[in-house]
């Protein structure tokens, strides 16, 4: 039996990078996955038929998570999906949907701020919201960060200031749903290889920083939806309100 059979798994921005390797890893953990997508259909259905050709469960859904609008409904639909395969309800969140965003700190409008806010730290404020509201007792929540709250760089004001404001919903979650056994912990990712960072970042960047990790490279998404993958085991019960940074040693 895998770990996470009969339960069901939400992840938000699991069309592309680090949160489709998780969909992945939980659906292959015998999670049945609803995986969400802003405007990738085409990258959703990808990951639900790499799910499907390895013998699990998948299903996407679109989900704009800067509009409060949108998550009754899609908790509601993934909720339903989960009951026709069998799956006994939401046993996983795993926030993972976000913008980045780099700017001089002198070039930060209020537009800007408040667009990556709404995305970063209010989507996961949101998305905890519901899924506390619905997750079966003992269940398991992770929401994605950045090595950058604690290793900052220049131009990351408001996308690392998105990020910590996730740490602390982290924190204060974890105390209010630990009487029903629920754990929330955030899984801090270092430079990681996806489309996201390399239209980002030169070649030359990614090499310095993997010069920079103790383990001589950039992260692969796997990496990171390894460790959230082992944060959603029910070996994990004793671990919560914690921050692990996935970064191969670079902080």
């Amino acid at each position: 039996m895998t770990p996470l059979d009969g339960l069901g798994a939400l992840v938000t921005g699991g069309s592309r990078g680090i949160g489709a390797a998780v969909a992945r890893r939980l659906a292959r953990d015998g999670a049945t996955v609803a995986l969400t997508y802003r405007d990738r259909r085409d990258a959703a259905d990808d990951v639900v038929a790499s799910v499907l050709d390895e013998g699990g469960t998948a299903r996407a859904f679109p989900l704009d998570v800067a509009d409060p609008e949108w998550f009754a409904p899609v908790f509601a639909n993934a909720e339903a999906f989960f009951a026709r395969e069998g799956a006994r309800g939401l046993g996983v969140l795993v926030a993972g949907a976000g913008v980045a965003e780099h700017r001089p700190l002198a070039d930060v409008t209020v537009e800007t701020w408040d667009r990556v806010m709404a995305v970063n730290a209010r989507g996961v404020l949101l998305s905890v919201q519901h899924a506390a509201a619905r997750m079966l007792d003992g269940g398991r929540i992770v929401a994605l960060s950045t090595v950058g709250t604690a290793w900052p760089s220049p131009g990351e004001t408001v996308y690392a200031a998105s990020k910590a404001a996730v740490e602390q919903i982290v924190r204060v979650a974890s105390r209010e749903l630990g009487g029903r056994g629920i754990t929330v912990n955030a899984v801090s990712a270092g430079p990681t290889d996806t489309e996201l960072l390399r239209a980002g970042a030169p070649p030359e960047a990614l090499a310095g920083a993997a010069a920079l990790t103790a383990l001589g490279r950039i992260g692969e998404p796997h990496d990171v939806a390894d460790v959230v993958g082992l944060l959603c085991r029910p070996e994990a019960g004793w671990v919560t309100g914690a921050n692990l940074r996935a970064d191969g040693g670079l902080t």
